[in-house]
């Protein structure tokens, strides 16, 4: 028996006036799709932004559906997206903003795991990391170079 470690860091920002000039345009991009989610139900929205490397953003939000779970998260709509209509494109970064009808989301809110799989699969195929920002409504940021950095015990094609 030994005892493994395992250290990830992240980087929480103040606001998102904090974050670099690019990194906020897709952040503010995140925040305005995210108004169009269609959550009738859970009244929980979300956008994500993905930057590509030629600079092509794609957008998503999450879309609700009352045969629960058939919906999509935003992080999975704008992914499945890029490798949809960009197949060859690397995903450099994505940026995620949450919010609530029912409170104030105020505290960094990350992708759940289904979504992580998917952003995953992505690096892997790639096999380049995805820089990711995360924030609720308003308030901090959080920075994590990676997904793996998120998800140091992961499932991929090397698991089969």
């Amino acid at each position: 028996m030994k005892k493994i470690e395992i250290k990830t860091e992240f980087i929480e920002y103040d606001s998102i006036e904090e974050l670099a000039l690019e990194d906020k345009q897709l952040m503010d991009q995140a925040v305005q799709i995210r108004k169009s989610a269609y959550a009738p139900y859970s009244k929980f929205k979300v956008g994500a932004a993905l930057l590509l490397e030629d600079g092509t953003v794609v957008l998503g939000s999450n879309q609700e559906n009352a045969a629960f779970p058939s919906g999509l998260c935003a992080e999975r709509t704008a992914i499945f997206q890029a490798g949809a209509l960009y197949p060859d494109k690397k995903i450099l970064k994505i940026a995620i903003s949450a919010s609530s009808d029912l409170k104030l989301t105020q505290a960094p809110i990350p992708p759940c795991g289904a979504c992580r799989q998917s952003i995953l699969e992505y690096e892997t195929k790639q096999n380049q990391f995805i820089e990711m920002f995360f924030m609720g409504a308003e308030g901090k940021i959080c920075y994590s170079p990676s997904l793996v950095n998120m998800l140091p015990f992961y499932f991929d094609r090397d698991s089969m």
